[in-house]
């Protein structure tokens, strides 16, 4: 299935292509400026720390859908052994094969591509098998680090988890704000609470997969007019799966990552920190997300932390 006129009417409202200069690689990012970031860390009052994080293991939330998304394989290189003679220091040292995205993660705004181009109207064909993105790569982003600001959709609405069918909309969003008693703003990292990675917890990876709720097709116009930094929710595909629009495959990440340029986040637990919203009473806090630099890649592992 092609892409149907409505995805491109949407793409033109949201497209920001050019917005921060015609060499821009960061997106929506360069919406976090120092006074954001001051202002984010004013709101550090009792030095509680949350982290976002799954583990990082082989029996991961990967199951074989997506082709060549490997779950970490752990391997050590060498144990206690003295390398520089019997008697000195021992090291050990150990070695990891896994998918960039394949726990807690940021996309990149390569991570996909449509219509033959990526952010900033750069060709697709910048991203190769040799080095990964030419351009826009996970390492151009040196570090992320903003107010945090859960939308705790599933709460919002009275329940711990959404329906696997549920699209997530703006007027979730609406609704999880005035559930919360705040409003986003300009340069916030968005987080979004569907409840869907309690599955994963509970050890039903598959389930966690599929059926799954997510970020409908209509949130990146929020998301752009409310001048959002970067968003991420806790389920595995980000957008509801299977898609909103039969036959339509991932086209919110095409808006966000390619015409928008801001980044996603999936597999996040936000578990433990909707607890802690609850227990703090209030929904905004310093969050801490920076992306590990690997030079060209579409995505990174990322360890989360939100300090109250």
């Amino acid at each position: 299935m092609s892409l149907p006129a409505e995805f491109h009417e949407i793409a033109k409202r949201v497209n920001n292509w050019g917005r921060w200069g015609t060499d821009d690689e960061i997106g929506t990012l360069n919406l976090i400026t120092d006074e954001v970031v001051r202002e984010a860390a004013a709101t550090v009052r009792t030095g509680r720390r949350v982290p976002l994080a799954l583990p990082l293991q082989q029996d991961g939330v990967q199951t074989g859908m997506i082709p060549g998304r490997v779950n970490p394989l752990h391997a050590m290189v060498q144990i206690n052994q003295e390398i520089f003679g019997p008697g000195t220091v021992a090291c050990s040292d150990d070695v990891v094969t896994m998918g960039l995205q394949a726990a807690t993660h940021w996309d990149a705004l390569t991570h996909v591509s449509h219509s033959g181009k990526i952010y900033n109207g750069r060709p697709a064909d910048t991203v190769t098998a040799h080095a990964g993105a030419e351009f826009s790569g996970i390492d151009k982003p040196r570090h992320i680090a903003s107010r945090g600001v859960l939308l705790d959709v599933a709460r919002a609405r009275g329940t711990d988890r959404l329906a696997g069918d549920h699209a997530v909309t703006p007027e979730d969003l609406e609704t999880a704000e005035e559930f919360a008693g705040i409003r986003v703003r300009s340069g916030d990292i968005v987080l979004v609470r569907t409840g869907q990675i309690q599955l994963c917890l509970a050890g039903d990876k598959h389930a966690y997969a599929y059926p799954s709720p997510g970020l409908s097709v209509r949130t990146p116009e929020w998301f752009h007019a409310r001048d959002v930094a970067a968003v991420a929710n806790d389920t595995l595909t980000f957008e509801m799966f299977p898609p909103e629009i039969d036959g339509l495959w991932l086209p919110v990440h095409a808006l966000d990552l390619v015409e928008m340029g801001m980044l996603q986040g999936q597999n996040w637990n936000l578990e433990e920190l909707s607890t802690a919203c609850g227990q703090e009473s209030r929904y905004t806090f310093l969050l801490s997300a920076m992306p590990e630099p690997f030079a060209g890649g579409t995505g990174t592992p990322v360890a989360p932390v939100a300090i109250f």
